[in-house]
């Protein structure tokens, strides 16, 4: 009864609004799977990197086991989770999506600290290239997901503004979930990847 009494408020208003902005909601919709689907790749991206990465750093730091193993464990979690489209419109998995990725660049964090330790490692042709590699998906990480804080935000406003939010309640647009506030902290400073200078040798 709710619904039709919105739908035939919104028929008596429509013609004197400047529109129902549900193309507005459709387009909005399909700019933020779009965006998703490309922070999604970059995710993947780097998810890729990690074994190599990890092995090399075992090959020249293998003690560090626990740093390691956290990595590792840290990978295995992201990839438990299915990122399909349909995950924006579900806020509790959007947010066990965006933990798993967190606890993850934490885990990597935790290892490029621990790289500092090892000037043979920091001086590897191979973990140089992973490097480069990393801090380019960094990079790319950030830019992407800034594009779908953007999207959502474009989105949710004309989800919840007046005359639109008649048109979202009547053919049931939501608000998208959108990053939480620590992670647009990480966007804006992504894990450092920087072994430009030698460290000093750990004292013996």
């Amino acid at each position: 009864m709710k619904r039709l009494f919105v739908l035939l408020i919104a028929l008596v208003a429509a013609p004197g609004l400047g529109g129902c902005g549900y193309n507005t909601m459709q387009a909005g919709d399909q700019q933020i799977k779009a965006a998703w689907a490309e922070v999604v790749n970059q995710y993947q991206r780097r998810v890729d990197l990690i074994p190599n990465l990890v092995e090399t750093v075992k090959g020249f730091a293998g003690q560090e086991q626990a740093v390691l193993l956290g990595v590792t464990n840290a990978r295995a979690k992201v990839g438990s989770i299915q990122a399909t489209p349909e995950l924006v419109n579900d806020p509790a998995a959007f947010q066990k999506f965006t933990s798993a990725q967190g606890e993850l660049t934490s885990a990597l964090s935790r290892l490029l600290v621990v790289v500092e330790k090892y000037p043979e490692l920091k001086s590897d042709r191979n973990f140089r290239d992973l490097q480069a590699q990393l801090e380019g998906t960094e990079n790319r990480i950030a830019v992407a997901r800034n594009r779908y804080i953007k999207a959502v935000q474009e989105y949710n406003t004309v989800v919840v503004q007046f005359p639109t939010n008649l048109t979202a309640m009547i053919f049931s647009f939501k608000e998208k979930p959108q990053f939480t506030v620590a992670d647009e902290k990480a966007i804006a400073a992504p894990p450092k990847v920087d072994f430009g200078k030698p460290a000093s040798a750990p004292a013996k």
